[in-house]
């Protein structure tokens, strides 16, 4: 499964699916995109950012994109990190392999992994600059993040126009929808995916 498949997907992805891993084209001495697994639900964008900061990462990263559900305003676990050269992430991997020091109580253990297909700054921007998450009318809790020297910048402009992104009903939702019961959106986004 590829990264195309993640929960939030306004690609069309579930709210309750993680991405899974696929073959990276990149070869492996090139690579600076690390995909964090099993982070806290409860973490947000901010605090998954004072964590790498405190950690000693402040500097060292130039992207970052937290997938959440837009209703509960919660993570779904997963994260993608671009680090500034190869270096440092292998660096990255090897501190937040098995890394379990969150700022409250879970059990969870953090898998640290190359994120795949999309290695590097420049196929992150190219895929999110025109996504439906960089749309205004969506919060800027949800979108991902580029930084330079460790200052947050800006998103290069859209070389399209840009659509807001579309909810989809849950399974749930749907088939009380269809059975005239007017089923709720699901807070999923339709896209958010990597891929």
């Amino acid at each position: 499964v590829s990264q195309g498949a993640e929960s939030q997907s306004v690609d069309g992805g579930t709210a309750a699916a993680q991405p899974a891993v696929s073959e990276c084209p990149v070869p492996l001495h090139e690579r600076t995109t690390v995909m964090l697994r099993n982070l806290p639900n409860d973490y947000s964008r901010d605090m998954l950012l004072d964590l790498l900061d405190q950690e000693g990462f402040k500097g060292s990263y130039d992207f970052i994109y937290l997938p959440q559900d837009f209703k509960r305003h919660a993570g779904l676990g997963y994260a993608f990190v671009n680090l500034i050269n190869h270096e440092e992430a292998m660096r990255f991997r090897e501190h937040f392999g098995g890394f379990n020091k969150w700022r409250f109580s879970s059990q969870k253990i953090c898998e640290a992994a190359w994120g795949a297909p999309l290695q590097g700054l420049e196929q992150h921007i190219f895929r999110y600059k025109n996504s439906p998450l960089m749309h205004p009318e969506v919060p800027d809790e949800f979108k991902p993040l580029l930084f330079k020297d460790g200052v947050r910048i800006n998103f290069p402009d859209p070389t399209k126009r840009i659509r807001p992104p579309r909810m989809k009903l849950s399974a749930t939702q749907a088939a009380g929808a269809s059975a005239g019961a007017g089923g709720e959106e699901n807070s999923a986004p339709e896209e958010a995916s990597e891929a």
